[in-house]
């Protein structure tokens, strides 16, 4: 029998169906006011996350020398980029653009993957919920998504406070529920468990009947969110939820350059206990920053599994022509 691995593993009825989503998308926000950007896949600078990992490239500028290169990254979103873009003055942005995380592979991982991302000035968390859930209602046609906190998810589901709870009680939770904590967790890494916990014994259960949005997730989970005013110890961060698969991931925007320089510090020092290569923790998004980054909201949300939830598939690769492995 012929080696077939050149098709691709998504049909091509899978394939237009994706080319009519993406053109939704596309549609909903010119009809906002949006305007469509293009920013670099390629760049010194890179989001600076414990566990998120860029694909690292060494550029040379002379091709007689390509091993005395430069090092960049691909772009595991293209959120330093876009905030560029708001600080220069763009109030109304989104890109369809692909992104790079290494080592990521599974049902719902590969390693190239396609995001849509959005930034709009004035917006605050409550507007940046309500515009995720009107893209949702457009495309996945359930209805609003259910509004709910990260705390009252954890009370309802698993009746604990995330916000006060320590490493000893989320491993009992976690012994009692049968999840096998692993080993290369630290002794107090709450963030850790509280993520394990999430992914194995709540997200499973959300978004089947209509879309959830979870917000205020503790302050300690921040990323490039700013903390809430009322409560710092939340974080005006946001994720949807569709079948059990998270989808996107928003932020009332941090703007503080000097805190995302201690934040930074502080994941490079995580990653260094994980032995994890350091990553850039100076970047053109901080000296933007520091210009003015006016108050905005962004988020980003992968195609790819919007996709999956649209067509009611099981795995990405049967909304990719050619996954990472096949390409």
């Amino acid at each position: 029998m012929a080696n077939e691995t050149w098709r691709p593993s998504a049909s091509i009825d899978n394939l237009k169906r994706r080319h009519e989503i993406t053109q939704a998308v596309r549609a909903f926000f010119l009809a906002l006011g949006f305007w469509e950007v293009e920013t670099p896949l390629l760049s010194r600078d890179t989001v600076v996350d414990t566990h998120l990992d860029p694909v690292p490239v060494s550029l040379s500028w002379d091709p007689a020398r390509p091993s005395e290169g430069e090092p960049y990254y691909l772009q595991t979103s293209p959120e330093f980029a876009m905030k560029r873009l708001v600080a220069a003055g763009a109030e109304a942005i989104f890109q369809i653009t692909k992104a790079f995380r290494l080592a990521e592979a599974g049902s719902q991982h590969n390693v190239e993957f396609t995001l849509i991302e959005w930034y709009r000035v004035g917006d605050d968390l409550q507007a940046g919920m309500r515009l995720l859930s009107d893209l949702a209602v457009a495309i996945l046609q359930r209805g609003p998504a259910e509004m709910i906190s990260y705390t009252k998810l954890f009370q309802t589901h698993l009746s604990i406070d995330p916000l006060t709870a320590t490493s000893q009680q989320l491993r009992a939770v976690a012994e009692k529920h049968h999840v096998s904590v692993p080993a290369s967790f630290m002794s107090d890494d709450v963030d850790g468990l509280l993520e394990l916990l999430l992914s194995e014994l709540i997200q499973p259960k959300l978004g089947f009947q209509q879309p959830v949005i979870l917000y205020h997730y503790p302050a300690s989970q921040a990323a490039l969110a700013r903390l809430d005013e009322a409560d710092p110890r939340v974080a005006c961060r946001f994720e949807l939820l569709v079948d059990g698969m998270e989808l996107a991931n928003g932020y009332d925007e941090l703007l503080d350059a000097e805190l995302l320089v201690e934040r930074n510090r502080a994941n490079n020092a995580a990653r260094q206990t994980l032995g994890k290569p350091q990553l850039p923790e100076s970047s053109q998004l901080i000296e933007a920053m520091r210009a003015g980054l006016p108050a905005c909201s962004g988020c980003a949300l992968g195609l790819d599994r919007l996709v999956m939830a649209a067509i009611g598939a099981k795995s990405i690769d049967e909304v990719i022509p050619f996954p990472t492995r096949q390409a």
